[in-house]
């Protein structure tokens, strides 16, 4: 395995931090960013940005207008977008845009990919409609939005919520269990411009992260009728596609979020290096150098982790089990970095001088959101169990 880069992709991922410090991090104060993230007006203004600089969609398909990089590729230019809360929204790869693109460029016939993956690619926003107040969340099985046949096509009814992105997306993806038809008790995907009849946003849920352009929402489908076209994909086979999406989903968050790590740490770094107490500089004491210390072991770890996930990505693999590791690998050590840095800023780390108080409530979710830590751990111990079984 061979995780070098080629010499344009460093100079892209050097260009992308550049961008990200000079252009970028300035704008961390404009009042635009809200509890429920950036405004539409901020993200656009952003994205033009990203367009000028010639950094817009990296992730995306060329033919669209992105720079199609492979998910080796994209470790390390969204770390480098990750370095501000603010850049990936400048680069239109945030989730849950990044992830639905990703999947409707595996999955969407011609057709869709004109309708939604061409307007997504080009700085549309979307939203992914799986999660429920009391089902489908770690375990999408218990999936209670239905899809019900008729003869009129279907007709779907349920609430989810956690709905990221939904305030302000131009279409969502919608899974569902079928009821009735050939598909009854599995899953399916559909598509869906916004807004619509059939559909509301009951309301924007308090969250501790505010980095996601249009935050979080609890969405009601009401007698919604949606047609075969409307499908993404084949009928029945959501839960699969379901996993076409998480698997890279999954590292991409990492990448992004190591960069806020990346960030925190830096921060935490200089202060040691200026800040004195007790007759030497704060980094010289091996309570805070040995701090330091483990926090760049720790973030090469899980860079080698998530780039060899995105190795196996890259060659045609499902990369379930690696995504998975690297998942739990990642959001862990990205907390303890962040966690580490503010210990380290000491009071000034609780207050809003720096930008680690903000990154500190924003990474702590990633250890609950696309799997929770527990459950990947769960499944991992399901497999190791089976083989032992197997190789007695």
């Amino acid at each position: 395995m061979d995780f070098s880069h080629s010499p344009e992709i460093t100079e892209l991922a050097a260009r992308t931090r550049a961008f990200v410090e000079q252009q970028v991090i300035p704008y961390e104060d404009d009042p635009r960013w809200g509890t429920h993230g950036p405004t539409d007006e901020l993200r656009v203004e952003l994205n033009a940005l990203g367009r000028a600089a010639g950094l817009f969609a990296p992730h995306a398909p060329k033919e669209f207008g992105g720079l199609g990089l492979n998910q080796v590729d994209r470790s390390v230019v969204f770390e480098a977008a990750g370095y501000s809360l603010l850049g990936i929204a400048a680069l239109h790869c945030a989730a849950p845009d990044e992830g639905n693109l990703h999947l409707l460029d595996m999955v969407a016939n011609d057709a869709q990919r004109a309708a939604y993956l061409a307007p997504l690619a080009r700085g549309a926003r979307s939203c992914f409609a799986m999660t429920e107040p009391d089902g489908a969340g770690a375990d999408p099985s218990m999936m209670q939005t239905t899809a019900e046949k008729t003869a009129d096509g279907y007709v779907i009814n349920g609430t989810k919520w956690l709905i990221t992105g939904a305030r302000g997306a131009s279409f969502c993806i919608i899974m569902a269990r079928n009821v009735g038809g050939d598909h009854d008790g599995g899953a399916t995907m559909f598509l869906t411009p916004l807004p619509r009849d059939g559909i509301s946003i009951d309301r924007d849920m308090d969250t501790m992260d505010s980095s996601f352009a249009g935050g979080h929402s609890v969405m009601r489908f009401e007698n919604l009728v949606l047609q075969e076209d409307d499908i993404l994909g084949a009928a029945g086979e959501g839960f699969k596609y379901a996993q076409v999406r998480l698997a890279p989903a999954r590292l991409t968050h990492c990448m992004r979020w190591l960069g806020a790590a990346q960030r925190a740490h830096d921060v935490a770094a200089r202060y040691a290096t200026t800040r004195h107490a007790f007759g030497k500089a704060l980094g010289e004491h091996e309570g805070v150098g040995f701090m330091l210390a483990d926090n760049e072991i720790e973030m090469r770890g899980a860079r080698l982790s998530l780039q060899q996930a995105a190795w196996v990505l890259d060659q045609g693999g499902r990369g379930t089990t690696e995504s998975s590791m690297a998942k739990v690998q990642c959001s862990e050590v990205i907390w303890n970095v962040v966690d580490r840095s503010m210990q380290i800023l000491g009071g000034r780390g609780i207050t809003s001088e720096t930008p680690v108080e903000r990154i500190f409530r924003e990474v702590r979710g990633f250890r609950i959101y696309d799997g929770p830590s527990e459950v990947h751990r769960w499944s991992l111990a399901r497999k190791v169990l089976k083989k032992a079984g197997v190789n007695q």
